[in-house]
C-alpha cells in the first residue's frame, strides 16, 4: 500500500455554518440537487430513495448555510460526497468532519474532492492524509439521446437465474478497478448490493456459454438521470470490438430508466474513453476520486 501525501493548503475563512441536514430541509437538498443533476447523481439517488435524516439515510448529510440559505452540502458516508461546494463550504466542513476518518473515500467534481482531501489533510494529518489511490481526473460523459452504434441484442437484464455468474463477473470488475476484493471483510453486504441491482433491473449483462462475459449496472437514478457504473468485459474478449455494441444496448436500457445516461471513467483508461465516445457519449465534467 503507497501512502500518499498531498501539498499542504491553508484552510480558508469564509463566514457561514454547518448543520447536519434533517427531513424538514428536503425542499432545500432536492433544489440544490436539481442545480448540477449529473453531477449530483449519485447523491439525489440516495436522497429520493432514502430522505435525508441520517436515521433513514444511513449517514449523515452536513449543510452549508450562508446569510440563512442552504448553499452547499455533504453526503458523510461510506464515501464523502461535496455537493455544490465553494471554497468556504469545503473549509467550514474541514473542521466540522475533525480528526476522525470514517469514509473510505473521497468522490466528487475534481477540484472540490482535491482541495477537500488537502484541507483536510493539512488540518488533521495522517488520518485523512494517507491514502491507497488518488484518481485526480476521471472525465464525466452523458449521452442524452439513442447510441450511435447498433446495440448487441444479446445484451439484456439479468435475472436471478443468472446470479452466481453475474456476482462473480461483479467481483472480478471491481477487483480490477479499485484494486482490491469487495468481499474483503463483508462478502454478505456485496452480495446483498448486487442481487438488489438485479432484483430492481438495473443489472445488464451478456452470456456466452453460460456465463457472464460483459457486465454493467445502473448505481444511481435520481430524476431524468441515471448512473452507469461497474462495466466490465472479460479480458479475454478485449480488443475484438464487442464493448462500444454491447454498450450501446445499455445506454438503451438504462434509457428506460431515465433519458439521460451517465459515467465516470479514469483518464487513463483510454480504450473505454473511446468506446464511450463511439458509442455517443460526450464530456460534461470531472470528478476525482481518492481511495483510502
Amino acid at each position: 500500500m503507497t501512502a500518499l501525501r498531498p501539498p499542504l493548503m491553508p484552510t480558508g475563512g469564509g463566514v457561514g455554518r454547518v448543520r447536519v441536514l434533517g427531513r424538514e430541509d428536503l425542499p432545500a437538498v432536492l433544489r440544490l440537487l436539481g442545480q448540477r443533476p449529473i453531477e449530483n447523481v449519485f447523491v439525489g439517488s440516495r436522497i429520493r430513495a432514502a430522505g435525508v435524516a441520517a436515521a433513514s439515510l444511513g449517514c449523515p448529510i452536513w449543510g452549508y448555510e450562508r446569510d440563512g440559505e442552504l448553499r452547499s452540502m455533504c453526503h458523510a458516508g461510506a464515501n464523502l460526497v461535496p455537493v455544490n461546494a465553494d471554497s468556504d463550504a469545503v473549509a467550514a466542513w474541514v473542521e466540522f468532519a475533525g480528526p476522525e476518518r470514517t469514509c473510505f473515500s473521497i468522490i466528487g467534481p475534481s477540484e472540490v474532492a482535491l482541495d477537500l482531501w488537502r484541507r483536510l489533510s493539512h488540518r488533521w494529518g495522517s488520518t485523512w492524509s494517507k491514502v491507497r489511490e488518488v484518481r485526480p481526473r476521471q472525465p464525466v460523459m452523458a449521452i442524452f439521446d439513442q447510441p450511435l452504434v447498433t446495440p448487441d441484442p444479446g445484451v439484456r437484464r439479468m435475472g436471478l437465474e443468472h446470479w452466481d455468474s453475474y456476482y462473480e463477473a461483479a467481483v472480478k470488475m471491481y477487483t480490477e478497478e479499485v484494486g482490491v476484493s469487495p468481499v474483503q471483510g463483508n462478502p454478505a453486504g456485496y452480495r446483498f448490493y448486487v442481487r438488489q441491482l438485479i432484483s430492481s433491473g438495473r443489472a445488464f449483462g451478456l452470456i456466452q456459454n453460460g456465463r457472464v462475459v460483459f457486465k454493467a449496472d445502473v448505481g444511481s437514478v435520481a430524476g431524468s438521470v441515471c448512473q452507469v457504473q461497474g462495466v466490465w468485459l472479460d479480458p479475454a474478449l478485449r480488443g475484438r470490438g464487442l464493448a462500444a455494441p454491447a454498450m450501446a444496448k445499455v445506454v438503451q436500457l438504462a434509457r428506460t430508466i431515465a433519458p439521460t445516461v451517465s459515467l465516470y471513467v479514469n483518464d487513463y483508461n483510454k480504450p473505454a474513453r473511446a468506446t464511450y465516445a463511439r458509442v455517443g457519449f460526450t464530456d460534461v465534467g470531472e470528478f476525482a476520486t481518492i481511495h483510502y
